[in-house]
């Protein structure tokens, strides 16, 4: 899909959002539901299948997030994916998170860890990408088993990599 539509399609679930007095609740959401997509290929499967009728592929989506999300997150889904724009999805929500976090004045900062983490841990980390970048941050965990330790954040262009994986492939090439 075209830049210009990309953003279109941002701008409108952002707009609906923020109208319905849930933009938090609905960003979050959808930053959740784009990761799960992403990396599950039955799911991206199911719901970007032209094949199969936009009404089933609607089906899909209210079943999926039925009680776990919002009835506005349920229906901004269901919406792109009926229209055939399930395969932009991720990089709609992206834009969307964008423009949340740029009418806040805050920097969107993607979290990897290899499990969740707690209150305290979560305010701490953003206190520390804050002070290292320079701004406050929008912070969005990500559960990525791959990570093994530690945390790698990517906040704009500058990724901060303090997984266990980087530190014994650094440990590897010093040995």
């Amino acid at each position: 899909m075209s830049d210009a539509r990309i953003e279109g399609y941002a701008r409108a679930l952002f707009e609906i959002a923020r109208a319905e007095g849930s933009l938090d609740e609905v960003e979050d959401e959808l930053f959740r539901f784009a990761r799960s997509f992403e990396s599950n290929d039955a799911l991206r499967s199911a719901l970007t299948d032209e094949m199969v009728p936009a009404d089933r592929r609607q089906g899909i989506v209210e079943t999926l997030l039925g009680d776990r999300a919002s009835a506005t997150t349920t229906q901004l889904v269901a919406m792109v994916v009926g229209s055939g724009r399930g395969r932009d999805l991720p990089e709609i929500i992206d834009r969307l998170v964008a423009r949340a976090s740029a009418a806040k004045e805050l920097a969107v900062a993607e979290v990897r860890v290899a499990v969740a983490l707690s209150d305290d841990q979560v305010n701490r980390l953003r206190a520390a990408l804050a002070n290292a970048t320079g701004r406050e941050v929008n912070l969005k965990v990500v559960i990525d088993p791959s990570v093994i330790g530690g945390v790698i954040a990517t906040v704009g262009d500058k990724v901060i990599d303090g997984s266990v994986r980087t530190r014994v492939e650094q440990l590897k090439s010093l040995l």
